[in-house]
């Protein structure tokens, strides 16, 4: 019995061995959900392996732990699927109504305030190498741009098949109402008011915030700020005090399409064919008056009236119902903002940092007409930034309206409500598809509860 019980120091220091190489097994398993086993667990090795008789894992990588092709399809898995999420949010980004601010701050600026003083430095750089010099870069040098002459082009007409949708739609035997509170700016689009105590009108605490609503019309649906019509903006890009009567005033989008190429009979402009000097920063011009006349009548395309252009519609209109129509009208609206957001790329257009006030044109006019916050320390003069094409074209929101004949939108339920800009709900409730940018500001996808249900959801 002694005899058996006996074990050789060897073969006791073979079996710890082998014990030390189940247990490293052991956490090696247990660990196999990560990717790499650190080198420590493996420092022992080179000693075991003098049991075994092979050689030393320098590094062992937990994939092959797993069965094959199960991890590597699941890393797969997870990248398509990533790729798929990233997809859906470039085709399909989140936009929410912004939040409007408050009357005594000022808008944000697009560009940043570093950027704008680099680009001041650096024209004054060049002045200061140059004092005399061409520009050669239109429209600073008082040439149109040839590419962006057929995009303001379209942008007029999309703006007049626009209106006469619109007017087709408000005013027609199918019309959609459109309502305007008696006391603020807030505008409602379908047959039912709806119950959202949102005035911020005079005397709406009497009225516990409630609209009173009114009429409205196609100004309330999309709203053209207007601006003072500038002969030549390059020579005299200002309107000063004293000639705001004698100027004209006319839509933005109507000057910004004449500053780019259109030609109108009732507002002329002055067409260049070579450009300005620029002499100490001040803009010289030694073109002579008879070369102008002749450039403004061979440059420029006219454009088609107002007149042509309704007439081609009303023959198309014919056989169309209503939901074409206003998809149309809809598309005519995308196609606007869509170009005249390439316009307002390369024509500068500015806009009063708290009022709405907007300018087409190199620089702000100085008319005091400025009425908003801390006017006083201005004398009246608007405090000129950069504009948006939210400033050009206001998109005026409203609350959507999922079923037009259904009941009226309550206040207990707004915060499951969306909203859209007017010209998209009204063209929405006609018939047009929803447009896949607003799709999220419409909140589509959110199911409000019950009246009764409202207290009861998280």
């Amino acid at each position: 019995m002694n005899l058996h019980l006996v074990i050789s120091h060897s073969c006791a220091s073979s079996l710890l061995n082998c014990a030390i190489m189940l247990k490293l097994a052991m956490k090696i398993e247990f660990i196999h959900e990560k990717e790499t086993l650190a080198l420590e667990n493996f420092a022992r090795l080179p000693m075991l392996c003098t049991f075994c008789r092979k050689k030393p894992v320098p590094h062992i990588q937990l994939k092959s732990l797993a069965p094959f092709g199960s991890q590597q399809r699941v890393v797969s898995r997870e990248k398509t699927e990533d790729l798929e999420v990233q997809d859906e949010e470039e085709e399909f980004p989140f936009s929410d109504v912004p939040r409007p601010g408050k009357r005594w701050e000022r808008k944000p600026y697009p560009t940043p305030m570093k950027v704008l003083i680099q680009r001041v430095k650096e024209e004054k750089r060049k002045r200061q190498e140059n004092p005399c010099r061409v520009l050669e870069h239109p429209p600073e040098n008082g040439l149109l741009v040839p590419e962006l002459v057929e995009v303001a082009h379209q942008v007029y007409n999309a703006r007049e098949m626009l209106l006469h949708g619109l007017s087709k739609l408000v005013n027609g035997d199918s019309a959609i109402p459109v309502k305007r509170c008696q006391f603020c700016s807030e505008v409602h689009i379908g047959h039912l008011d709806h119950q959202i105590r949102s005035c911020e009108g005079p005397k709406c605490g009497s009225r516990s915030s409630t609209h009173v609503w009114r009429r409205g019309g196609i100004r309330d649906v999309v709203g053209f700020p207007y601006c003072y019509h500038l002969y030549d903006r390059v020579g005299k890009p200002r309107v000063v005090h004293k000639e705001r009567c004698g100027v004209p005033r006319l839509q933005a989008i109507v000057e910004l399409c004449i500053q780019a190429g259109v030609d109108l009979e009732n507002y002329p402009t002055k067409r260049r064919t070579k450009p300005v000097y620029s002499i100490e920063g001040r803009i010289v011009d030694f073109e002579q008056e008879a070369e102008e006349d002749s450039a403004a009548k061979t440059s420029v395309k006219p454009v088609s009236s107002s007149i042509e252009v309704i007439s081609k519609l009303n023959t198309f209109e014919e056989d169309m119902d209503m939901g074409e129509l206003g998809s149309r009208t809809l598309k005519s609206w995308l196609d606007m903002r869509s170009g005249a957001v390439k316009l307002m790329k390369t024509y500068s257009v500015i806009t009063c940092g708290y009022c709405p006030e907007v300018q087409v044109g190199p620089k702000g006019h100085k008319v005091r007409m400025c009425k908003a916050a801390r006017h006083q320390f201005r004398d009246g003069l608007h405090a000129w930034q950069e504009a948006t094409i939210d400033d050009l074209i206001r998109p005026n929101y409203v609350w959507h309206v999922r079923d037009p004949n259904g009941p009226p939108l309550y206040n207990e339920l707004k915060r499951y409500y969306g909203k859209a800009p007017a010209i998209v709900e009204f063209c929405v409730q006609a018939g047009a598809p929803v447009p896949i940018e607003y799709r999220s500001m419409m909140r589509l996808d959110v199911v409000p509860p019950a009246r009764d249900e409202y207290d009861l959801v998280a």
